[in-house]
């Protein structure tokens, strides 16, 4: 893939925008916008598509900073969203995915905009706009569907494309190719997905969305069904209320008042931190418990992950980490050593690149060699 096209990539998640300009295989430019948890307030009860006008902003400033001239991009791709469960691959933004993204039938998400700003900025330069492996990539398998509650099956929601990248780096470590190869993934960001992928395909995997898995900085994961029962039906709790305890306003927030584990480690180290990141911390929340807190997610992922190992068979190539949460020095160490006694390779892929993952997908598509499937 050494074509020379200039694409943009843009990758909205729960916390961030990540744009991204290359040219050819070389990255331009990549830049992070972060958002605070006070600037997502006015947001935090509406559909994500409400946040598209601030995002569509911001994303052009950046655009503007960086003197980009839209003119010269040839495709424009963004992290896939919320669709009906697909194969992987990527897909030709249409108005049959405009209208599931738009929609939100399928689920709510940051990721949801990613199809829609690409398409925006696209059809106004007249170059094609893209998404590629969606987080409802779905490759399970039977026995992974059921749940015990027939009208409330397991789906797949996951973090498809990083998990899907990570996965072939480590193949080729092990000297293989990804559909020669068993593995346990986990990835650990804003939300965290464990996938056991065998030989190719990702067979079992929690919906990382708002369902079960580990609880996550922001997300409450797998919850005990009674007491969530009780809390749904004492009056206390509307159903908006709840579904944010769930996601936007659970894990580490719940039990902190903030999400940033930047600022959490930094804290605990002693060096210096803002007052402001010091205020959103909640009321008796001291050194201690922020460990337990950081501790008790290192916890669950590892537990999960073992759980991974079932699902394999004990037949497990190697076990793949990676995501925001492995830069984390507590964190990572802390997984390791719940996980070490299984005895097979631990491969550390901190952070995502999905932005050259995204760009390769466009090139696939632009060149041919991987053409756009069309959703409807």
């Amino acid at each position: 893939m050494t074509e020379n096209y200039t694409i943009l990539v843009i990758n909205p998640g729960s916390t961030s925008d990540e744009i991204s300009l290359f040219k050819g295989m070389e990255e331009v430019f990549h830049k992070t916008v972060r958002y605070s948890a006070k600037a997502m307030e006015p947001y935090e009860s509406q559909p994500v598509t409400a946040q598209f006008e601030f995002r569509s902003r911001l994303l052009m400033e950046t655009l503007e900073e960086e003197n980009v001239d839209t003119k010269h991009l040839d495709a424009i791709i963004g992290r896939g969203g919320l669709l009906r469960p697909i194969p992987g691959g990527t897909y030709a933004v249409n108005e049959a995915v405009l209208r599931d993204l738009k929609s939100g039938e399928y689920g709510d998400h940051p990721s949801n905009l990613g199809g829609i700003l690409a398409h925006t900025l696209a059809s106004d330069l007249g170059i094609p706009a893209f998404i590629a492996d969606p987080v409802v990539v779905d490759e399970m398998h039977d026995l992974a569907r059921l749940s015990g509650m027939p009208e409330n099956p397991r789906v797949s929601i996951f973090h498809a494309l990083n998990q899907k990248r990570v996965a072939r780096l480590a193949a080729r470590e092990l000297g293989k190719k990804y559909n020669e190869v068993n593995l346990i993934v986990m990835h650990g960001g804003g939300g965290i997905s464990i996938g056991a992928h065998k030989k190719g395909r990702v067979i079992d995997v929690n919906q990382a969305l708002d369902g079960d898995g580990p609880y996550t900085p922001q997300r409450s994961g797998g919850v005990p069904g009674g007491g969530l029962l009780k809390m749904a039906f004492s009056g206390k709790y509307t159903l908006q209320d709840l579904k944010l305890k769930m996601k936007g306003k659970g894990g580490l927030i719940a039990y902190l008042g903030t999400s940033d584990l930047m600022f959490l480690e930094n804290y605990l180290d002693g060096k210096p931190v803002s007052q402001e990141d010091i205020d959103s911390l909640k009321p008796g929340v001291d050194k201690k418990f922020i460990e337990l807190c950081l501790q008790g997610m290192a916890y669950q992922i590892a537990k999960d992950i073992c759980a991974m190992g079932a699902v394999l068979h004990g037949d497990i190539d190697g076990i793949v980490l990676t995501g925001g949460i492995i830069y984390d020095q507590r964190i990572k160490p802390w997984i390791i050593e719940r996980i070490e006694w299984m005895g097979k390779p631990i491969f550390c892929y901190p952070g995502g690149d999905e932005m050259a993952s995204l760009r390769d997908a466009a090139i696939r598509a632009l060149n041919g060699s991987a053409p756009a499937q069309i959703y409807n």
